[in-house]
């Protein structure tokens, strides 16, 4: 690695570690939530260095590249914007008595832990230690899902511990069929786990364990991106953890576990003779997305409805991804930045109406754009944009999508345009009566930094009216790597 870059992943690496021993320690609230909102900007200013610094030589166990680096910057922006949201929201936590102050020293110090868990899995250049990175966010999660230590609470984080372990056992499982593919051309060690490594030799790899490891990967990190039917932990996690958990689980966790499959599709498709990833990832996201849509039309809870929009979406996204080619992977990553910067938006509006209001069911949120239109407006903004409306970016993605799929495989371009008309009409049917009804509840003024949610409401609209060169080149790059 040259000097620039080593300090660079270094940074992203120990910055979160060191400020999790120090949050973990300090008992003063303020002071906890300044400084996890200072240690989150400097991992995003850490991780915007890598854009413009030469691309470290992979290592045995930390890896660099085109990929990895859009989800990296991805990941701490979001994770810096949701530490400016928390800070606010969990006060009103705090003051309202539903969290103390050693429940804040603890979230503030899992918050960092998780940051550093889902940076480690996409910097790692072994496939082992990017599985034990997954596992290590997914159990800060749990715990965070918990905190509020109600019996609902509890159990959803119980149901979200249970299906998370038997999704990583499977994706253990499939680690370790890849090493033993991998063992007889590479040899025993380290080595037969380094990804850089795997890539160039998988076309000399038995092709049948490749295969039954891709099946269990792909159902074993499936269940952390929340495709159907291994998805029944998300709206739970969702609807009883703190709100700005449930911007990190649908901004970023989810893409966590996306990056992993990606990784693996691409060691799939270098062998000739293995199975085509392809048309299982369209299965698994044609199913999901369907399924989603269906099911945003039974929801009762605001978060809840969201989780599902979630659902969908990483479905809409494994799909393209699944198709593959060009335009198809172009699209997919669009739609996964989109998706990651409008949920996260969401959820910060979502959060702070729930708080003012006192209930997270829809049927007692009415006429927010009357009492509340800061937040009213942000969230039909919001719903517009995850709607698939122009000229906001997720319309450019899913339109993308769409047409490539009519351009490849037309019948497959049914029930993909059938279940987006049938998620979007149910998104606007809830809207409808949650912005514009007739005003019910609390109308009391809430405390809130309306900064990170506008700010990325802005870049979304942004995004559906021009997209930069560099960023479009950048894009393309990275579509070509994945094939």
């Amino acid at each position: 690695m040259t000097a620039v870059s080593f300090d660079a992943v270094a940074a992203i690496l120990l910055i979160p570690v060191g400020a999790a021993a120090l949050l973990a320690a300090l008992p003063n609230y303020r002071i906890t939530a300044g400084l996890n909102v200072a240690a989150s900007f400097l991992t995003l200013l850490a991780a915007l260095s890598l854009l413009v610094t030469d691309r470290p030589q992979p290592g045995q166990y930390l890896l660099v590249d085109d990929l990895n680096i859009v989800f990296i910057v991805l990941n701490t922006f979001v994770g810096f914007t949701t530490s400016v949201f928390s800070a606010s929201y969990i006060a009103h936590e705090l003051e309202t008595g539903r969290l103390t102050a050693p429940n804040l020293r603890f979230y503030h110090a899992m918050y960092q832990i998780m940051m550093f868990g889902m940076n480690l899995a996409f910097v790692s250049n072994n496939i082992g230690l990017m599985w034990v990175a997954v596992e290590l966010a997914t159990l800060t999660t749990v715990l965070m899902v918990g905190i509020y230590r109600t019996h609902e609470a509890l159990e959803a984080a119980w149901k979200y511990f249970i299906l998370g372990s038997v999704g990583i056992a499977l994706a253990l499982f499939g680690t370790i069929l890849v090493y033993m593919a991998a063992q007889p051309v590479v040899g025993e060690g380290a080595n037969a786990m380094v990804w850089t490594v795997l890539i160039e030799q998988a076309a000399r790899f038995d092709p049948a364990l490749l295969n039954v490891a891709f099946v269990f990967l792909l159902l074993g990190y499936g269940t952390k991106v929340g495709l159907a039917p291994l998805h029944a932990w998300l709206p739970d996690a969702h609807a009883e953890g703190p709100t700005p958990i449930s911007a990190v689980l649908s901004g970023l966790l989810l893409n966590v576990a996306l990056y992993a499959v990606l990784r693996f599709k691409l060691l799939l498709a270098a062998s000739p003779e293995a199975i085509a990833p392809g048309p299982l990832m369209v299965a698994m996201g044609l199913t999901s997305l369907i399924f989603a849509a269906f099911m945003l039309y039974r929801r009762r809870d605001i978060k809840r409805l969201f989780a599902y929009s979630s659902i969908e979406h990483m479905g809409i996204i494994v799909f393209a991804f699944g198709m593959g080619g060009p335009l198809a992977n172009f699209a997919g990553l669009l739609h996964m930045v989109m998706h990651s910067l409008t949920k996260s938006a969401i959820f910060f509006a979502v959060g702070h109406i729930a708080q003012v209001k006192g209930t997270q069911k829809i049927a007692d949120i009415r006429g927010l754009t009357e009492t509340h239109p800061g937040l009213g407006w942000a969230l039909v903004i919001g719903v517009v944009a995850i709607a698939g409306l122009p000229p906001l970016g997720i319309f450019m993605s899913e339109f993308l999508v769409v047409s490539s799929t009519f351009a490849r495989q037309p019948l497959l371009a049914i029930p993909l345009v059938f279940g987006l008309l049938l998620a979007f009409g149910a998104l606007l049917l809830r809207l409808t009566g949650v912005a514009f009804g007739e005003p019910r509840g609390s109308t009391a003024p809430v405390e809130a930094s309306y900064v990170p949610m506008y700010s990325h409401l802005a870049l979304v609209f942004g995004a559906g009216i021009y997209l930069p060169a560099p960023l479009v080149t950048w894009f393309q790059h990275v579509a070509t790597i994945l094939g």
